[in-house]
């Protein structure tokens, strides 16, 4: 039997890290939805996951960069005409982006090596830290293979890929955090533990709604169906607007109709708002951790509903629509505090 020589301080290493990590990522999300709404994630068209580490450099190296994406659908059709500088403008936010995404992965290698060589990654954690490398890198292509369909004919990327590939940052995002908490925490002791199973299944059903909620949030932005109707409680002159289902077969109306994705992400906020107030109640008088635990969900569920609200009234400004993508982020962080709170066992 292979004993466990990993000690406290290895595990709080390794687990501060991963919150290290974690922050980052959520950074990384943020930075993204800004690229996404200054229009700036097509203005580098061509991947060099070496040399494009860098900006370029000199007036000849940017002619070239610029020549290149002359030749890209959202040139000719959108922004045909522009200046160096303003296409400086676009491509710092998508090489910044990109040069975010090959920091995380140094940060994350570079010390998985050297916990790894010197054996001080906890038993049952080595496979889960190479599982998180091999996302993060498939998380890369992920993002290329997005920015390519909106190379070819028409100037915007699919959202279906936009969301797979928000999807698979977030996934990144809570396994971080997750890991890093069951390294870092104490656990409960049993009789702090929620026993409820009335309790669990609320939590467990908030938890994937909240996931289709995150789903919805970026096939609107996908779609960019929150320019549509910039005004709230109602869509337009009603709650329930015309054109819900216009298109055939009807459940194509879930995912590429922007007035029913808009409606449905609306729906879905009002129903997370609920269920996170119900636990919230059930929490009451729970342990003093999963009581403050549910306190921080709900204040970030309010906080998001009020960012989501203003970036409609406001017509989705950068600033605001970041912010909103930020709240998302924080909603998902604040439940999955809250579920760990409720796990049985370290892992």
């Amino acid at each position: 039997m292979i004993m466990d020589k990993t000690t406290l301080t290895d595990r709080r290493s390794i687990g501060y890290w991963l919150l290290f990590m974690a922050f980052i990522v959520f950074a990384m999300v943020v930075v993204g939805g800004a690229t996404r709404l200054t229009e700036s994630g097509l203005s580098m068209v061509n991947w060099n996951p070496v040399t494009g580490a860098l900006p370029p450099i000199g007036d000849a190296a940017w002619q070239k960069e610029f020549s290149d994406y002359k030749t890209s659908p959202q040139y000719q059709l959108i922004n045909a005409g522009m200046s160096l500088e303003d296409f400086k403008g676009i491509f710092y936010w998508e090489w910044g982006h990109r040069l975010l995404g090959r920091l995380i992965g140094i940060f994350f290698f570079v010390p998985l090596v050297w916990f790894w060589v010197k054996n001080k990654i906890p038993k049952g954690y080595k496979g889960r830290l190479a599982a998180l490398f091999v996302l993060g890198g498939s998380q890369g292509l992920l993002g290329w293979y997005m920015v390519m369909s909106g190379l070819v004919d028409e100037p915007a990327v699919s959202h279906y890929r936009l969301t797979a590939h928000l999807m698979l940052a977030l996934f990144i995002f809570a396994a971080l955090l997750w890991t890093s908490l069951s390294l870092l925490r104490t656990p409960l002791s049993q009789t702090a533990l929620v026993n409820d199973s009335c309790t669990k299944w609320l939590l467990y059903f908030t938890a994937g709604l909240l996931v289709l909620q995150l789903v919805m949030g970026a096939l609107v932005a996908g779609l960019r169906a929150g320019h549509i109707f910039n005004s709230w409680p109602l869509m337009g002159d009603s709650f329930v607007p015309d054109g819900l289902l216009g298109l055939e077969p009807w459940w194509r109306n879930l995912l590429d109709n922007a007035v029913t994705v808009q409606f449905d992400h609306r729906i879905g906020a009002y129903v997370l708002t609920i269920l996170v107030a119900a636990l919230v109640w059930r929490f009451r008088t729970s342990d003093r951790r999963v009581k403050g635990a549910s306190h921080m969900l709900g204040a970030a569920v309010l906080l998001q509903m009020g960012l989501g609200i203003i970036m409609l009234l406001k017509s989705v400004p950068v600033s605001w629509g970041a912010g909103h993508q930020a709240g998302g982020v924080m909603v998902l962080a604040a439940l999955i505090n809250l579920m760990h709170h409720t796990h049985r066992g370290d892992t």
